[in-house]
C-alpha cells in the first residue's frame, strides 16, 4: 500500500512494455497527394549563436499538415453534402483559423482498451494485396483466431501487413492500390461503438488500383455517420511480432485548436519486461 492506501500503481507501470506504433516522421516520407508534404530544417545551428559562457542552442522550423504521417482524423475532416458528423453545416464552423466545432482540440486523450485484429494473418500472409477490401467477416475471423472480442470504447486495430512497405513510393497506392476496409467492415467497427478505429495505410479504406482517395466511404461511416475518430499510418509490426491481440493504450493528439487532423505516436502496453528508460520496444 502507498502513502494514499492505493495498491501497487507503480509496480504495475514498471512490469509492463511499451510499444511504440507511430514511423518516424522524416524529409522525403510518402505522403497522400491531397496533403503538404514534411519538412523540417534547423533554423538555427549550434555555433551560429555562442552565448557568453560558451554555450549555444540550435532549433528547427516544422512544416506539416494535419494528416502525415501517423495522425489521427477528426470529426471536421469529412463532411457528407456539405454536413458534419452532428448534421451542422460546415460551412457554418469552418473559418480561416480551422474550425469552431469538431476539432481535433476536441478528442480527450486516451487511456484504455486495445484490440488487434490481425486481418494478413487469417489469410496466412504477411501483406495483404493491394486493393484488397477488408470485410465484416474478415474482422469476425480476426476477432476468432485472436479470442478478443471488440466492444464499446476499444480502440480497434486492423492489420494489413502493409507498414512493410513504408517508407517506400509504393506505400500511397497511388498506381497498384493499398488494402483496407470496406464500407460493411466500418459499419461493423460502428455497431461495436468503438471510439477509435486505426490501420497501417494512409487512407483507412480499400484503394483500387488507379483510383487514389477518389471516394472514402468509410470515412463517410465513421467520422460523419457515427463519430468515431480514425488512426492512419500506424505501424502494426511491433504488437503482431508480439504475439498480442489486447492491450492498453494510449492516443493524444497534439491540442491543435480547429485541426482537422494531428501527428500523434500512439502507445501500446503490454505485459512484460519494462523497456529501458528513454526505449521503446520495435
Amino acid at each position: 500500500m502507498t502513502a494514499h492506501g492505493a495498491t501497487g500503481w507503480w509496480d504495475v507501470l514498471g512490469r509492463l512494455t511499451v510499444i511504440d506504433l507511430a514511423h518516424e516522421l522524416h524529409r522525403g516520407m510518402p505522403v497522400s497527394p491531397n496533403h503538404p508534404a514534411f519538412d523540417l530544417a534547423l533554423q538555427r545551428r549550434h555555433g551560429d549563436i555562442v552565448r557568453a559562457d560558451g554555450g549555444s542552442s540550435a532549433n528547427e522550423l516544422i512544416v506539416t499538415g494535419g494528416h502525415v504521417g501517423t495522425h489521427v482524423d477528426a470529426p471536421a475532416h469529412i463532411s457528407q453534402d456539405g454536413l458534419l458528423h452532428d448534421g451542422t453545416p460546415a460551412a457554418d464552423v469552418q473559418t480561416n483559423r480551422g474550425f469552431t466545432r469538431l476539432g481535433i482540440d476536441e478528442f480527450a486523450p486516451m487511456v484504455g482498451r486495445g484490440v488487434l485484429l490481425d486481418v494478413a494473418a487469417t489469410h496466412g500472409l504477411d501483406v495483404l494485396p493491394p486493393g484488397y477490401e477488408v470485410t465484416a467477416a474478415d474482422l469476425e475471423a480476426a476477432e476468432a483466431a485472436a479470442g478478443v472480442e471488440v466492444r464499446p470504447g476499444d480502440a480497434a486495430l486492423i492489420r494489413t501487413g502493409w507498414s512493410a512497405l513504408w517508407p517506400e513510393r509504393e506505400f500511397v497506392g497511388a498506381e497498384d492500390g493499398a488494402p483496407g476496409p470496406g464500407p460493411d467492415a466500418a459499419r461493423w467497427l460502428a455497431e461495436r461503438r468503438v471510439r477509435v478505429a486505426g490501420g497501417e495505410t494512409i487512407a483507412f479504406e480499400t484503394v483500387r488500383p488507379g483510383t487514389g482517395h477518389s471516394v472514402l466511404p468509410v470515412h463517410r461511416v465513421l467520422l460523419v455517420e457515427h463519430g468515431i475518430n480514425i488512426v492512419e499510418v500506424m505501424d502494426l509490426r511491433p504488437i503482431a511480432a508480439a504475439g498480442v491481440h489486447e492491450f492498453g493504450f494510449v492516443l493524444a493528439p497534439l491540442k491543435i485548436r480547429g485541426a482537422t487532423g494531428s501527428p500523434v505516436r500512439p502507445l501500446a502496453l503490454v505485459p512484460g519486461r519494462a523497456a529501458p528508460e528513454g526505449d521503446v520496444d520495435r
